[in-house]
């Protein structure tokens, strides 16, 4: 009993300076004898230290095709510790030279020796010491491998992880560029995105630039350019998705960037950019905020950085809506859809809610009598009183072809777009040499217009103008056939959302096929959106690489379907930040965005 009692009212602050007797069990849980028992192991090296640890194989060391049964584990140092993180890419060498790349997916404390932490008084001593002695525990990363990295005639390779390294191999930083880049298969030049980051913490080297810069495929040499392949920038509001667009935008429109075409020529892309916010047709200023230093820093890393001159607001005179911008200095010319573009695309006006039937005859009655009375012409008022002609409905009813119920709803149903066709401007069929132009920019801002019925309108217009042209063996304008084309859409969830309605049918068709025909075509889809989740699958799916900034709402970040290791990290990016899922380019990778717009940026 004495010894209990004694126990109870020990001080445990009374360990500190008690001497450990000859024989008793240390405060490390192993049994003390004399210096005589062990042969005295020196732990300094000859030289200076080299990596952050090595690789254990105290519980097996394993390299595998199947990703389960992988096990690869490295010891980091105490005075590394601090240094690593999940996400870090280091490199281990095998014997001959070649290099294993891989990337660090867990961290942990391990107890170095046999003793129960989780105790009363080791608790009280940690908690009345400055610090913890980390070299009681041992501190282990778990590895995903990444790659194989070899010399192949003076140049670095990769290949599938297929060797495993010896254990206790030394594990170091990844901090060369090339080793960086040949691990993670980024391609050494294309269309600038961002610097490579870990954790929101951008990768340094020991190079100058210091950073990692990660570009876009963008010659047919290394591949399909992958602007042809169509992308996503998928961001919340205040995730600066617009600031990132705006800076991919402007590298297409570098000097010097030309894409080959059919008929053997090199040409400059054109951009149309579809602009419900009135924010893009500030790509043609300057960004006052970038000074002199920076504008070199940009230079020497070759990103294309000013205003583009060649950028024109073509705004849709819609109603009596009136468009005025202070705030860009690009030229405007107003314009008009001509009713006439209905005969080639009749569900233009199925935007008032027809259904199949109603739709087949306006497409198969209504549409070629009219025609046929009025010419190719015609205007939507006349459309309108072609309507009203009680004559007309008659005898359709009549002879079977329409039904006087169908005929009384298509007419209807097809009020309201006397705000949106034939208005008091030159049409887009009469101005497509100067909206579709080698090396300019062409926005359409929609902001100033209130009916959301009239603004879709005005955009699938314009979209299937450019898109038909594209896709058509028999062009009208060769203009739009001939030059690589890349067709911007912001809040691309509003026009090309999957719907039962008529028109969401044909235009979901219509953009799928254009997104399949991309590579061939040169046409590129570049979508910004909030919501990703409501871009219609059969366009999603054709979608080859996804930006995606912040995003707090979680059916949006399953919608994008990047790689769960990133998942994770979305919700939790601060402004510019991004993850970049992009399989024919590179593995999946984290990345800051330029901290400066490259253009004018904001209405200030």
């Amino acid at each position: 009993m004495s010894d209990l009692g004694d126990f109870a009212n020990h001080d445990p602050d009374d360990d500190e300076d008690a001497p450990a007797s000859s024989g008793s069990a240390d405060s490390r849980g192993e049994t003390a004898g004399s210096s005589e028992d062990f042969e005295a192991v020196s732990v300094a090296p000859a030289g200076s230290d080299r990596g952050i640890g090595t690789l254990s194989a105290s519980e097996g060391l394993v390299i595998s095709e199947r990703e389960d049964d992988t096990r690869l584990r490295a010891y980091v140092t105490v005075e590394n510790r601090s240094s690593v993180r999940i996400g870090s890419y280091l490199v281990a060498s095998y014997p001959d030279g070649e290099r294993l790349f891989c990337r660090i997916v867990a961290l942990e404390y391990a107890q170095e020796f046999r003793s129960d932490d989780a105790t009363e008084i080791h608790a009280k001593r940690a908690m009345r010491r400055e610090t913890v002695d980390e070299q009681d525990y041992k501190f282990i990363a778990t590895l995903e491998p990444v790659a194989v990295l070899y010399d192949d005639g003076g140049g670095l390779k990769r290949r599938m992880t297929d060797r495993v390294p010896k254990p206790e191999t030394v594990v170091r930083q990844a901090e060369d560029d090339d080793e960086i880049k040949t691990g993670l298969k980024i391609p050494e030049s294309g269309v600038f995105l961002g610097h490579l980051a870990v954790g929101g913490e951008t990768v340094r080297t020991a190079a100058s630039p210091p950073t990692i810069d990660y570009r876009l495929k963008d010659d047919y040499e290394a591949g399909d350019p992958l602007v042809f392949r169509h992308t996503l920038v998928a961001g919340g509001t205040g995730s600066g998705k617009t600031h990132a667009a705006k800076n991919v935008l402007r590298q297409y429109l570098a000097d010097g960037r030309r894409y080959p075409t059919e008929d053997g020529r090199t040409i400059a892309p054109a951009i149309v950019q579809f602009d419900p916010q009135d924010e893009y047709a500030q790509m043609h200023d300057d960004n006052p905020g970038i000074d002199a230093d920076y504008e070199r820093r940009l230079e020497r890393e070759g990103i294309a950085h000013g205003g583009v001159e060649d950028t024109k607001a073509f705004v849709p005179k819609v109603g009596a809506a009136s468009y005025a911008a202070a705030h860009h200095g690009a030229e405007q010319i107003a314009f008009t859809i001509p009713f006439s573009m209905v005969h080639d695309n009749p569900w233009l006006v199925a935007g008032g809610g027809l259904n199949d039937n109603q739709y087949g005859a306006l497409v198969g009655v209504l549409l070629p009598q009219f025609e046929k009375q009025y010419g190719a012409d015609g205007t939507y008022e006349q459309f309108a009183a072609f309507l009203d002609d009680p004559a007309l409905r008659e005898e359709l009813d009549e002879s079977g072809r329409v039904h006087e119920a169908t005929f009384d709803a298509v007419r209807r149903r097809i009020r309201g777009f006397d705000g949106v066709f034939d208005r008091d401007a030159p049409p887009i069929t009469e101005l497509v040499p100067e909206f579709v132009r080698p090396g300019g920019i062409t926005t359409v801002p929609t902001y100033h217009i209130n009916d959301s019925r009239a603004t879709t309108t005005v955009v699938l217009a314009v979209a299937s103008l450019l898109i038909d042209e594209k896709l058509s063996n028999d062009p009208e304008f060769d203009r739009i056939k001939r030059t690589p084309l890349v067709i911007g859409m912001d809040e691309a969830h509003n026009f090309l959302t999957d719907a039962d309605s008529v028109q969401a049918t044909r235009v979901i068709g219509k953009f799928a096929e254009a997104a399949k025909q991309g590579r061939k075509e040169r046409l590129g889809l570049f979508l910004i959106t909030q919501d990703p989740q409501d871009i219609a699958d059969p366009i999603f799916k054709q979608i080859n690489t996804t930006v995606v900034l912040n995003l707090g709402d979680e059916e949006a970040i399953k919608a994008v379907n990047i790689p769960s290791n990133l998942e994770g990290k979305v919700p939790y990016m601060e402004k510019g930040q991004m993850v970049v899922y992009s399989p024919d380019n590179s593995e999946p990778v984290e990345l800051i965005g330029l901290s400066e717009c490259l253009t004018g940026h904001g209405r200030n």
